[in-house]
């Protein structure tokens, strides 16, 4: 690659527990013989997938190519953290050819081109393509809208009538955007359900867009790189709801860490975790904890009531062993004070 040749960025956006995290780590392993650095964008300050990330780099995505924004969405903080953070990765040497952007759950991926504008990093790097994940049960089960058949024929009878909820736009504005999109999870979901989740994604998309079933986050990364897509100049084929708008909220939905005393067992965490889904409507927990009489580290990450735990590393010598978790839901979900009565936290809120 020449000086003189532009950086190409792969956007990874999707919704909550979509697989992103399992995509990046699989293409870190599997770089197609590119040098990848990435970035993770999280929506909370406890940095769980950059350390997931961290902990399996290999020669050709090391861990200084790696690198976390934790706080503020790219798009709100491109002069103070964006920018900075890119020129720092173009700065390493040897340069990545490759750059990876893991979104969060969250995030509205259309303002996150504009970002690429800027004067400081326009004639430098390229949106390569946006990858869009979905989860295949969870669309099938149509959650992004509290009756999905309901609602389109409502926004055909009257255009002006918006019953659309927040999960249902984020979802829409990622569709949208994006140039192919990976339906994951599919064996959850049956083949009955991916052909459902087929069916309303084509729906929702504003343009025929290949969609791809992947397990476990593994895709040829030829698919997926190399698309030289220009998205940055692509804007006006990737509508979003909140066009026109000159700023977006993040109002809709709130995250809390929480800190959790040494747990007995996974199963009793497992159970605190569903209990959060079914009884206060919480969207996703993802995060570490300590287990009594184990020496190694588990790693927990929920979608709804669906949990999935494993022990993913033995605690360093000198690391003291926390247990800590991101809960994040919408506003108005977030009760710190039942959050942490439920996972028994080791202090309660003020």
């Amino acid at each position: 690659m020449t000086d003189l040749a532009k950086l190409p960025v792969t956007v990874i956006t999707g919704f909550l527990g979509s697989g992103k995290t399992t995509l990046v780590r699989h293409l870190m392993q599997n770089p197609g013989g590119k040098r990848l650095a990435v970035v993770v964008n999280e929506f909370g300050d406890a940095g769980v997938d950059g350390d997931i990330l961290k902990s399996c780099a290999i020669p050709d995505c090391p861990a200084e190519n790696i690198m976390e924004l934790a706080n503020g969405c790219i798009c709100c903080t491109v002069a103070d953290d964006f920018i900075p953070t890119i020129e720092a990765l173009m700065a390493l040497d040897p340069r990545p050819e490759h750059i990876l952007i893991e979104t969060s759950g969250l995030a509205l991926p259309k303002p996150l081109l504009k970002a690429f504008d800027w004067p400081d990093i326009r004639s430098k790097i390229t949106v390569d393509g946006v990858i869009a994940l979905a989860d295949a049960e969870a669309v099938a089960a149509g959650r992004f809208a509290p009756d999905v058949a309901a609602v389109d024929a409502q926004r055909i009878a009257d255009d002006s009538i918006d019953h659309e909820t927040p999960l249902s736009e984020v979802f829409e504005d990622q569709i949208s955007c994006a140039d192919i999109i990976l339906l994951t999870k599919p064996d959850l979901a049956g083949p009955e359900g991916v052909a459902r989740a087929k069916e309303i994604i084509a729906a929702e998309a504003p343009r025929p867009l290949p969609v791809v079933e992947v397990a476990e986050g593994v895709v040829d990364p030829r698919v997926i790189l190399g698309l030289e897509a220009a998205a940055e100049d692509d804007m006006d084929a990737r509508p979003s709801h909140h066009d026109g708008h000159h700023d977006h909220e993040h109002d809709d939905f709130d995250s809390i860490v929480v800190e959790l005393p040494e747990q007995q067992s996974p199963e009793a965490l497992v159970t605190a975790i569903e209990r959060l889904a079914n009884e206060l409507n919480i969207l996703r927990v993802k995060g570490y904890a300590s287990v009594q009489g184990k020496p190694m580290r588990l790693l927990v990450q929920a979608v709804g009531a669906r949990v999935r735990h494993q022990y993913d590393r033995p605690w360093a010598k000198d690391e003291p062993r926390r247990s800590r978790v991101v809960v994040i839901g919408e506003h108005d979900d977030i009760k710190v004070a039942e959050i942490h009565a439920i996972l028994g936290a080791e202090t309660a809120p003020a």
